[in-house]
């Protein structure tokens, strides 16, 4: 995290577009504002846009507005979000969302500072400072066909991956007691003690969501608390249990500890004439597989869907097949 601040630092004063490369939750958003409080433009605009909240017509239309008419329910011009970021710092989350025709749009911007607004043929020059995010490897999406190598290459100027927090364990009794003090003092209450006991909770768990899931549970413990002595378990990540735990500092959810506890399973609890052993082991990692990268995408199924490479209505369908599986599985009632 030091080399994070360090380039921060570095790079924040120049007119270098930034690419922030990291997980779900490790901070993206927080050095993009730290980008722009550090720069000259930091009296300036900073516009935050999600590309992979919205579709690609309304995409283009918040990034470079539209005029009246130029579609089914353009009642008024709009200016878009580069435009209002005249001046200042836009920041573009979750890139790789973006389709390959605003991704022309974007490299244009990126090259010659203009563009036009949906519906208009006048061009708007900008002077706007690009920041984006993504939790995904470009170079990856770049072999898959889905993102362009020639935009990728003007952004990536100054690259900065943010490490997630399993990778550094030692921030986390700092930051839960930064979360708590913050979180006490917001619900007027009396900051709890961070004992051993939570500490070692804390250190166990290898926390998929990063250092906005590490945030939340601290806020959730603070309420239950309420004003008393912090355990292990009002601490527990809800919902995620014994998955994510991992004893001895080795990663629960690593998926070759997870195949080899399959196949011992398997091969002593399957009878040997059933000659199902093949379908059983991969239907289970494959059910393990999507679960784990839904936890990582915080349940969004087309992030999901985007991270697995497969079709949205791939993923419906596989989880529908996963919750009959475990409703046929449930005892009958009575």
């Amino acid at each position: 995290m030091r080399e994070v601040y360090r380039l921060t630092r570095l790079v924040a004063p120049t007119r270098a577009s930034v690419l922030l490369i990291g997980e779900t939750g490790t901070g993206k958003e927080l050095i993009a504002r730290s980008l722009h409080k550090l720069s000259p433009r930091a009296d300036g605009p900073y516009v935050r846009v999600n590309c992979g909240a919205l579709s690609e017509s309304l995409l283009e239309s918040e990034l470079f507005g539209h005029i009246k008419g130029a579609f089914t329910g353009a009642v008024d011009n709009k200016t878009g979000r580069f435009e209002a970021a005249h001046g200042g710092t836009i920041f573009l989350d979750e890139i790789p969302s973006m389709s390959f025709k605003l991704q022309v749009k974007l490299l244009r911007v990126l090259q010659e500072q203009e563009f036009e607004r949906v519906g208009e043929s006048r061009t708007i020059r900008v002077d706007t400072r690009v920041v984006a995010a993504t939790n995904l490897s470009l170079e990856d999406e770049i072999v898959a066909g889905r993102f362009r190598d020639d935009l990728y290459y003007r952004l990536n100027v100054w690259p900065i991956h943010l490490p997630p927090l399993r990778e550094r364990p030692e921030d986390i009794p700092g930051l839960a007691r930064h979360f708590l003090a913050h979180y006490s003092e917001e619900n007027r209450r009396e900051t709890p003690e961070l004992t051993p006991e939570v500490l070692k909770a804390l250190l166990d768990y290898d926390w998929p969501g990063n250092v906005r899931e590490l945030e939340n549970s601290i806020e959730r413990a603070v309420i239950l608390a309420d004003g008393q002595e912090l355990t292990a378990r009002v601490i527990t990540p809800p919902g995620r249990g014994e998955r994510r735990l991992r004893p001895g500092g080795a990663r629960g959810g690593d998926l070759l500890g997870l195949i080899q506890q399959l196949v011992q399973s398997g091969i002593q609890t399957l009878p040997a004439e059933e000659g199902r052993l093949y379908d059983r082991l991969v239907g289970g990692v494959e059910r393990e597989l999507i679960e784990q990268v839904l936890l990582l995408c915080d349940n969004v199924q087309v992030k999901a869907a985007a991270r697995l490479g497969i079709n949205r209505n791939t993923l419906h369908k596989k989880l529908g097949e996963f919750q009959g599986a475990t409703t046929r599985q449930q005892p009958a009632a009575g």
